[in-house]
């Protein structure tokens, strides 16, 4: 190599040198060498400023070096050095001087060992730097991850908990010196495959935060929202314990299904028939109120009997209603079902309290296959009586609810209440249908005519009211018929009809008067007795006179007080309604209005209908729709016999279940026979 390269050589490497001297001074870094043989220890000016010395008080010493260090980082940086030296690793620590003037600066320092030819070591070389504004900087963060409420941790790239502030060690019960340096998924292993495990390593993989919430189960046994975020050095997470908020919102939303339940029941009650909604109960409370439920009615007779039963777990439906079926059998008083029944107050069974319950042999069978349940009895209350239980039954790891334990008895009281009003209500109507059949008598059969009548009650009990029908014979041998309808549908309808039936009767009997003059004397009596009622009536009397009767022919007199009109079916199979079809006033309105009255003259073998509008009026059509229909099938029956036609007319106009009372008078005439039986060649 000649004068030119070594010349080369040199520059570049004064070049590498200088470069290496600026870029430590642009960085603020001080060196290091100690002489471990001889203890010297020789600084830079940089290292020597750093510490608050200058060149005549630093005396080249590790003592010089210790003194200042903060005596809170003194052993700790001692060992790390012995560490370093005995081991060969390189040497790193961050620690505190205190500096002359009092201040405390933070250094960050490295180095590493040299060791002689025979392996022992000789120097440690070394640099270090201020890292008192960074520190600052993350003590700022640390001061401010610690004052926060929410819990905040950040994790490695090999999941290992790198920092947890205050919050989270309250958190996750477990304090910052047990969780630095463990992997997460061991310290919490219900994290592992669930939605805690799959959204932090999507956050890494993907480098997206993420958010979500999430429950924790035992010991913790809470529900966190979490915000995770990768950073360079793994992950950080943000997390906030909301299980007192979540449990809110779950008691409101059983709260709220709770009202939802009571009210559609509270409808169904209002709107339906009590004993159906029985039926359906258990399908309605469960899974709401209780795992499965059984509704036991009390009949009249004073005997418990179930009536239905549910299960949510399909499975084991059978199981459930076959206990039901077989658990009221040989019962005992002292049982907690018995005991509710008999006290009327709710009875709370546990599950020992079940699994001692005294059932018969093949009862206690089906209810050990439906598990240790525990329940409640809730009886059916209304004044004072019990008039049946819902028994709910759930499984031990249902949490207890209380709230669903009153809903449970609210619904049981309003079940009692509603099953009380219907027996009642069957009561009445029994007591009016039984007052209204005791006023409805046979009719008479005159020698020229027959008469057959029939009365439906409405397929509603509470509906039973004031329809009626009468037949008679006037002093004048006149035949008369009349049909009837008081305004209302109870018990006061049905007295009302016996009173209006009794004036009726009363005055046409007394008076022989015809139609109209008969209902204008009822109107008069009604106003003078003060009888508050309004009511339809249409009547129709039948004359003769002997050469009428030697003809076949007979007079039909007939009035209409706003009663649907009377139906004639003539004996060539033709019809006609006859009048309009309200008539005059109703009964009850006006006692002077005027009645008028019509003639009519039938062949024998003539057939008429007088009815009330539950035959033909129906809620989804008009009156005049409900004529054409009965005149329609009453002429397909005109060829049948008077019992055939009247029971073909209720069974194809209301299917034998009108939805109001139906009274239903025909008369057929025939030639006069003093035998009373119809003459057979007429």
């Amino acid at each position: 190599m000649d004068d030119a390269e070594d010349r080369t050589l040199l520059d570049a490497r004064e070049a590498d040198r200088l470069r290496g001297e600026l870029a430590i001074d642009a960085a603020g870094i001080g060196t290091f060498d100690w002489d471990l043989v001889s203890g010297r220890l020789d600084w830079d000016d940089r290292l020597i400023e750093m510490f608050g010395f200058d060149l005549g008080t630093f005396d080249s010493s590790i003592d010089g070096f210790n003194n200042r260090l903060h005596p809170d980082d003194l052993d700790r940086v001692t060992a790390d050095l012995a560490t370093a030296i005995s081991t060969g690793n390189d040497f790193a620590s961050i620690y505190r001087v205190c500096l002359p003037s009092g201040d405390t600066r933070w250094i960050s320092a490295r180095g590493r060992r040299l060791c002689d030819p025979d392996g022992r070591p000789v120097r440690l070389l070394g640099a270090a730097y201020d890292v008192t504004d960074q520190r600052d900087t993350e003590l700022a963060v640390v001061r401010v991850l610690e004052a926060m409420p929410a819990g905040f941790y950040s994790l490695d790239r090999e999941w290992r908990f790198t920092h947890v502030n205050a919050a989270a060690e309250k958190i996750l019960l477990r304090s910052r010196e047990e969780l630095l340096g463990r992997v997460i998924w061991a310290e919490f292993p219900a994290a592992v495959g669930s939605v805690f495990e799959d959204s932090y390593r999507r956050a890494v993989s993907t480098g997206e935060p993420v958010n979500f919430p999430a429950y924790y189960p035992p010991p913790l046994d809470g529900w966190y929202e979490l915000r995770a975020w990768p950073t360079p050095d793994g992950l950080s997470v943000y997390f906030s314990d909301v299980t007192a908020r979540v449990e809110g919102d779950q008691r409101a939303a059983r709260t709220a299904a709770r009202l939802a339940l009571v009210a559609e029941i509270s409808h169904a009650l209002n709107s339906g028939d009590v004993h159906v909604l029985l039926h359906r109960l258990p399908q309605m409370v469960v899974p709401a109120l209780a795992d499965s439920c059984i509704v036991t009615e009390i009949g009249p007779d004073g005997r418990a009997r179930d009536l239905s039963s549910w299960h949510h777990d399909e499975h084991l439906r059978s199981a459930l209603q076959e206990y039901a079926q077989m658990r009221l059998v040989d019962l005992p008083p002292h049982a907690p079902f018995a005991r509710a029944l008999r006290t009327g107050v709710t009875e709370l069974l546990t599950a020992e309290t079940i699994a001692t319950v005294p059932v018969n042999a093949p009862a206690r069978v089906h209810l050990d296959r439906l598990g240790p349940p525990r329940g409640s009895v809730h009886p059916l209350r209304a004044h004072g009586a019990v008039l049946g239980a819902l028994t709910l039954l759930s499984s031990p790891d249902r949490p207890v609810d209380h709230d669903s334990e009153a809903s449970a008895q609210d619904i049981a009281d309003r079940l009692g209440a509603a099953l009380q009003a219907s027996r009642v209500s069957q009561t009445r109507a029994q007591l009016a249908e039984d007052l209204q059949r005791s006023l409805l008598t046979d009719p008479p059969q005159p020698d020229n005519a027959q008469i057959v009548v029939r009365y439906l009650p409405a397929s509603q009990a509470a509906r039973v009211g004031g329809d009626w029908y009468d037949a008679f014979l006037q002093p004048g041998d006149a035949t008369t018929i009349v049909i009837g309808d008081v305004v209302g549908h109870d018990t006061a309808a049905a007295a009302a009809m016996g009173q209006l039936r009794s004036l009726l009767r009363g005055i046409a009997g007394y008076s022989d008067a015809g139609p109209a003059e008969v209902l204008r004397g009822v109107d008069t009596t009604m106003q003078l007795l003060q009888i508050s009622t309004l009511a339809t009536a249409a009547i129709a009397r039948f004359e003769q006179t002997p050469d009428e009767a030697d003809r076949g022919v007979t007079r039909m007199r007939w009035a209409n007080a706003g009663h649907p009109p009377p139906l004639v079916l003539h004996a060539d199979g033709s019809h006609v309604l006859l009048g309009a079809a309200k008539g005059d006033l109703l009964l009850g309105v006006d006692p002077a209005t005027t009645r008028s009255e019509q003639v009519i003259a039938l062949d024998q073998g003539s057939t008429v209908l007088l009815y009330t509008d539950g035959l033909v009026e129906r809620p989804d059509s008009d009156l005049d729709a409900g004529l054409d229909r009965l005149t329609t099938v009453a002429t397909e029956l005109a060829g049948a016999s008077l019992d055939e036609l009247c029971d073909g007319l209720l069974t194809r106009l209301v299917d034998r279940r009108p939805t109001d009372d139906v009274a239903l008078v025909a008369i057929r005439l025939h030639r006069r026979d003093r035998s009373g039986q119809e003459d057979p060649t007429a």
